[in-house]
């Protein structure tokens, strides 16, 4: 199957998840933003800041928990992907028209940072390394990067993780025609889905037709990996010395932390897998797309415990008394002990 084919498919299903806020986002008279039943729309990301957990989704929602979800403001209405926490306090949001949020107050009051309306990509994910260098990544190799606590963010573009073909393509192009080469430039990387800090040392970060990377400089320089698989990878998680990386049609699979030794993971379903938690010492919880919860153990183990009709579940995180939490098409939902 062709690049182009591969770019195809992944890229329709990195927009299939986001196609009905797409919609929304479109209609010239939007609700205010504080809506009773904004739990239970679109929930895209939670996460921990030690105090509680945050979420965020459609339309620029932003939810925290403290005995129930509370909808704070934000002063966006575009579809936020992706929240972090460096501190108790302090956290960033990411989401569509490169839009990056920050609060200096676990989540209570949002401001806007960055927003670029004109590049008409999602930024997916946010990394901090300490409470000043951060960077931010998105959809077709959108990367930011951060040393003043997101003050001010300068754009990289990392050819590195271009393929060999499109490296030559650009080369030829730049000598003919400035303005095709900058346009063209902008659309060949792949999509960067996640990143996250292995180690002190280590990042990795995976995305769209196989990508996985790693640095070892903060971003500022990538490995692309010879990976196993061409499909679009959305998420990668550590549990003890066991590195995962997780994405379409039930393909997760499984590394020490040398990150090239990567083995596949069989599951009992092949839905698109979107997140994981750690659980316990050795077992990774993972969740994806027709509703699937699924136990998987570090030497490769996997159960279905959970399906929920009707769902597409993105993120899971645990609160401050020990209950899980999954989100999704239908916002947020505790899961039941078993």
């Amino acid at each position: 199957m062709s690049f182009r084919m591969l770019r195809f498919i992944s890229t329709l299903s990195l927009l299939s998840l986001f196609q009905s806020s797409f919609l929304l986002a479109q209609e010239h008279n939007l609700q205010k933003q504080i809506q009773p039943l904004a739990a239970h729309s679109l929930v895209l990301d939670i996460a921990q800041n030690q105090q509680t957990i945050v979420a965020v989704g459609d339309r620029g929602h932003a939810f925290i928990y403290q005995d129930a979800w509370q909808q704070v403001n934000t002063p966006t209405q575009v579809l936020l992907t992706k929240v972090f926490f460096i501190t108790p306090n302090k956290g960033w949001a990411v989401g569509h028209d490169a839009t990056i949020l920050h609060t200096q107050d676990a989540g209570q009051s949002w401001q806007l940072q960055m927003q670029s309306p004109e590049i008409e990509k999602p930024l997916l994910d946010i990394l901090f390394f300490n409470e000043q260098d951060g960077v931010a990544i998105g959809a077709y190799g959108l990367f930011y990067r951060t040393n003043d606590g997101g003050k001010n963010w300068q754009s990289e573009y990392h050819q590195e993780l271009l393929f060999e073909e499109d490296v030559a393509y650009l080369e030829e192009l730049k000598a003919e025609d400035e303005a095709l080469y900058l346009s063209e430039r902008s659309t060949l990387l792949p999509h960067f889905n996640r990143i996250l800090a292995v180690n002190k040392n280590t990042l990795i970060m995976v995305g769209e037709l196989g990508l996985v990377a790693t640095s070892t400089d903060q971003g500022r320089n990538w490995l692309k990996q010879d990976f196993i698989y061409e499909g679009s990878l959305f998420n990668t998680v550590v549990v003890e010395d066991t590195a995962f990386v997780m994405g379409l049609r039930g393909n997760v699979f499984k590394s020490d932390l040398t990150l090239n030794d990567w083995r596949k993971v069989s599951l009992p379903v092949d839905s698109t897998i979107n997140a994981g938690i750690q659980l316990g010492e050795d077992t990774l919880r993972v969740v994806g797309n027709a509703g699937v919860i699924i136990d998987i153990s570090t030497s490769g183990e996997s159960q279905l415990v959970e399906q929920r009709q009707g769902e597409n579940l993105v993120a899971i995180a645990e609160d401050s008394q020990g209950n899980l939490w999954v989100a999704g098409n239908k916002g947020l939902i505790k899961l039941e002990q078993k």
